[in-house]
């Protein structure tokens, strides 16, 4: 009877071991699992963009343009991707990202742009009842500012799409909201 018990204890000990083993061998898993959540909403080239870093995007744009859509954010991801690869290539660097793509477009697109004197005059005299009875001296500025950034805004525009052209990329935004929805995920 004696044997019985020792044998006994001894299998229980073994369950036991077994069990802790299993138990910590799931634990391991779910961990592993838990890391790989984050899915990838687009590539650009070899550069993905994560669903993760698109949602945190998103929710600090809407807080300052409500009625921005996913798309429009996504898009906007994607053309930074794409120039902030541009400023590299051409070996820019500044403290922060934000900075690096500044000193791209000034360097790239803004050095380009010349305002003649014919075209501020031109505006001013289209446009004349806004600038309140004030005279073109004094509104100078102003107007080459606007024409500047203007055509700035144009010509980025154009570089974007030629970037994109040349680029490689892959949309998958609407797979990744129909996944989290059919998960039970929010929108």
């Amino acid at each position: 009877m004696h044997f019985k018990t020792a044998k006994s204890e001894e299998q229980r000990v073994q369950f036991c071991a077994l069990s802790i083993i299993l138990l910590l061998f799931f634990a391991l898993c779910s961990s592993l699992f838990a890391e790989i959540k984050d899915r990838v909403v687009a590539f650009v080239d070899n550069t993905a963009i994560t669903l993760s870093d698109f949602e945190k995007k998103y929710a600090d744009t809407v807080k300052v343009t409500p009625n921005i859509t996913r798309d429009e954010v996504l898009n906007t991801m994607v053309n930074r991707v794409l120039l902030l690869r541009e400023a590299r290539k051409i070996r820019l660097e500044a403290p922060s990202e934000d900075d690096l793509l500044k000193e791209y477009v000034d360097l790239k697109i803004r050095a380009f742009i010349r305002v003649k004197e014919e075209e501020i005059t031109d505006y001013y005299n289209q446009h004349i009842s806004n600038f309140e009875e004030k005279e073109i001296d004094d509104v100078r500025d102003d107007i080459e500012n606007f024409l500047v950034e203007s055509e700035l805004n144009q010509r980025l525009k154009s570089h974007i799409n030629e970037l994109r052209e040349n680029a490689c990329i892959k949309i998958q935004l609407h797979q990744e909201i129909q996944k989290q929805k059919i998960s039970g995920g929010s929108e």
